[in-house]
């Protein structure tokens, strides 16, 4: 496993990201794993890397500027900030830079905080990502503000103060949630799962995004399913569905998912 250096577009500070490779005569897909809420880069390393090794596959896993939690110092650069959507897209853009990357099979993978910024940064970068797997995300930093109170302080940390305190504190709110950005995900190719159980992050939190979804015209390849358990990601269905997605086209793919 390497440790890459990552100079950011925005601002010019030196982020960290892990990154994973086999030999290969040839280009390989790459899996964007990202971490959840209180973790950093290492958080699914355990979990992701097995997976990719047995595809031969490529593993990286960016830290987007920490933990979203009080004790980080930049917390307000974390969660679904210009700078952490960016350092997601640097990070991706050196390994491309640098090594063999199949760069039509790019995968995006997270859950709890990774599911919330797995779908910001669908919104971000549609283009960009073969297929993103979402599990369990916050769609609402607002709503979940007032819906778990142990997060609510972080939740804080990241956004500067309580919502409804000012209208440049509900803009961060606003521009850090997903379910703002229903048409930019809806051009994405996304599988949104969410636990019916979920005492973290209720289920509604996908539900509500769903109908925003829905609102959207056009084709479009968003599909999601509220599963009977909790607060989970379950790493074998979701590389399933990226398997699908490898020298096929979307609408094959999905044809498959259906």
């Amino acid at each position: 496993m390497l440790e890459l250096e990552v100079v950011s577009t925005v601002d010019s500070s030196v982020e960290k990201s892990l990154f994973s490779i086999a030999g290969s005569a040839g280009s390989v897909p790459l899996l964007v794993g990202l971490h959840t809420w209180s973790a950093d880069r290492f958080n699914q390393l355990e979990s992701m890397l097995p997976y990719c090794r047995a595809r031969g596959w490529a593993l990286l896993l960016p830290e987007f500027r920490g933990p979203n939690l009080t004790s980080n110092a930049r917390a307000g650069q974390a969660c679904a900030s210009r700078e952490a959507r960016q350092d997601i897209m640097d990070a991706v853009d050196t390994v491309i830079e640098r090594y063999p990357i199949d760069t039509a099979n790019i995968f995006l993978l997270g859950g709890s905080g990774g599911g919330h910024m797995s779908l910001m940064m669908a919104a971000y970068a549609p283009e960009r990502w073969r297929a993103v797997s979402s599990w369990c995300p916050i769609t609402d930093l607002a709503a979940w503000h007032g819906q778990n109170l142990s997060y609510a302080p972080h939740i804080v940390a990241c956004c500067g103060d309580i919502p409804g305190v000012s209208e440049a504190v509900d803009r961060e709110y606003m521009e850090r949630s997903p379910v703002n950005y229903a048409a930019e995900i809806a051009r994405a190719n996304v599988f949104v799962h969410h636990g019916r159980f979920d005492k973290s992050v209720p289920y509604t939190h996908t539900y509500n995004l769903v109908r925003e979804i829905e609102k959207i015209d056009g084709e479009k390849n968003f599909f999601y399913e509220i599963f009977n358990g909790g607060h989970d990601i379950h790493y074998e269905e979701a590389f399933k569905w990226f398997d699908g997605h490898v020298n096929t086209s979307v609408k094959e793919a999905v044809r498959i998912t259906a």
